[in-house]
């Protein structure tokens, strides 16, 4: 999900109800919803963290009393314990803060996480790098983060960890004695059999995911993928398979394996889009960036996005199609991330390059092919841009969902936008019905689909947006959260 800083955080403080006591909830993952960090004057001070999971969560957390366990991205001499005690009276659930060094964040987090696990999951095997060193890393911060989670377990906790960071910390629950059910979703794509063949440590990672109790995946994709490993790699497991839910029998064990696509409050963005901050900020964009109509790309500095692609596809477009110079402009606003890896300096340089020649060859007085700003937003500028687009270009060469073209959608109250969305975002399984369709590597048919929705008559351009706002709003986040803690399966019998 991509990160904006000072976007939504769960401020409508929706109380989510759920139709059975889910107990104590004890959330397990890589970043707190609250980050410790020196304000202007240099004093430590606790920052809330925006997010999908934080507006899933919070509300839930705050009702039943639960306990959110993650590293609060600071140095160890910061003093988390004593601020986030104090944040925890506010927020009415815990946070408890796991020690992370910064040689451990550079070789657990930015080293086996982002340049290990994040390209292979995305089927980007070139950007993987495969290091012993960083490996053993990961296992030790795991074990920590399974540490603090047996210090915190209650008799009636719901155990849930999340995410790529946290694949093994089921693992080190089970070395630690915990035998309650223990719960694990996984925000990113899973990839093919074929590409987590190339992971030296493969079988770790495989075995320790079989220590959960229950697995969900974005999309049906994804839960294939990894029936498909179980299958290959899991020496004696038997697999039950359904269409929505399937179960592993491995160890005398069941694991069950669900799809749960997570989606955003779709209220907070639709009532956000409404209010008139948001209006002057859509009028103030429009007014400035000087164009009949404008496309938005609004993505996290990564090589998964897409986004020269996308700069190629524009001049693509604009070389095809002669009619939309002066008159359409690409708004692309990337949103810093990871700025001291290598890989990611080259590619800002590489979009720096791109956008400079193509609007070097396409610019007049009066009227700019790409506006390309690298940015963090506020909320009412996000909102803003939304509301001001014409039409939204998201396309990632592998996306576990996009949040982003769901927020759009939500965001175009008035039913006039267009969405052209790539096939390989797993938001495509549920939107592909009201978007335009595209796949990010074939240049000229998302060249095609630009035009297509720059002259797309009106009629047709509310059907569709309301279709997607419909699917966004009935799949919202607070179902993906209900799907997940109430499921009824009823899995095999043994």
């Amino acid at each position: 999900m991509t990160e904006l800083r000072g976007t939504f955080s769960g401020a409508n403080n929706m109380e989510v109800e759920l139709d059975r006591d889910t107990g104590h909830i004890l959330v397990v993952s890589n970043r707190l919803p609250a980050a410790v960090d020196k304000d202007e004057n240099g004093q430590w001070k606790v920052f809330p963290s925006s997010g999908g999971l934080v507006t899933a969560m919070a509300p839930v957390m705050r009702r039943n009393g639960g306990t959110w366990i993650g590293w609060p991205g600071c140095p160890k001499e910061a003093p988390a314990e004593d601020l986030l005690r104090e944040h925890s009276r506010d927020e009415r659930f815990e946070l408890r803060p796991v020690a992370v060094t910064e040689d451990e964040v550079a070789r657990y987090y930015r080293g086996f996480s982002n340049q290990t696990i994040w390209p292979l999951f995305h089927d980007q095997l070139g950007y993987c790098e495969f290091d012993a060193d960083q490996w053993e890393t990961y296992c030790a911060v795991n074990r920590r983060f399974a540490e603090m989670t047996v210090e915190s377990i209650r008799d009636n906790s719901h155990v849930w960890v999340h995410d790529y960071q946290l694949l093994l910390a089921g693992r080190y629950l089970r070395e630690l004695g915990v035998k309650k059910s223990i719960d694990f979703f996984l925000h990113i794509p899973f990839p093919s059999s074929d590409l987590i063949r190339r992971l030296p440590w493969r079988d770790e990672i495989m075995y320790a995911l079989l220590d959960y109790d229950h697995i969900g995946f974005q999309t049906r994709h994804d839960y294939r993928n990894f029936i498909q490993s179980v299958r290959i790699f899991i020496e004696g497991a038997r697999v039950h398979a359904k269409r929505n839910h399937s179960f592993v029998m491995h160890n005398d064990r069941t694991i069950e394996l669900g799809i749960y696509p997570i989606s955003i409050d779709f209220s907070e963005f639709d009532q956000g889009a409404r209010s008139h901050e948001v209006a002057e900020s859509a009028w103030y964009f429009r007014e400035n960036l000087r164009s009949e109509k404008l496309v938005l790309g609004l993505d996290r500095l990564d090589y998964t996005k897409g986004i020269p692609e996308r700069f190629l596809a524009f001049e693509r477009a604009m070389e095809k199609y002669p009619e939309l110079r002066g008159r359409l402009a690409l708004v692309q606003i990337v949103v810093p991330s990871r700025v001291t890896v290598p890989q990611y300096q080259g590619l800002k340089e590489r979009l720096d390059q791109l956008a400079g020649r193509i609007n070097g060859r396409f610019s007049t007085d009066r009227w700019i092919p790409i506006h390309y700003m690298f940015r963090h937003l506020n909320r009412y500028q996000l909102l803003g841009y939304y509301k001001a687009s014409d039409i939204a270009l998201i396309t990632p060469l592998r996306d576990g969902m996009n949040l982003v073209a769901k927020e759009y959608c939500a965001a175009s109250i008035d039913n006039n936008g267009v969405l052209i969305l790539s096939e390989f975002a797993g938001a495509a399984d549920q939107l592909a019905q009201g978007a335009l369709m595209v796949n990010p590597y074939d240049v000229e048919r998302t060249a095609d689909a630009i035009f297509a929705a720059f002259i797309m008559d009106t009629d047709e351009k509310n059907r569709r947006m309301k279709v997607l706002r419909s699917e966004v709003r009935r799949n919202d986040v607070h179902k993906w959260l209900r799907q997940f803690l109430e499921r009824e399966t009823g899995g095999p019998r043994r």
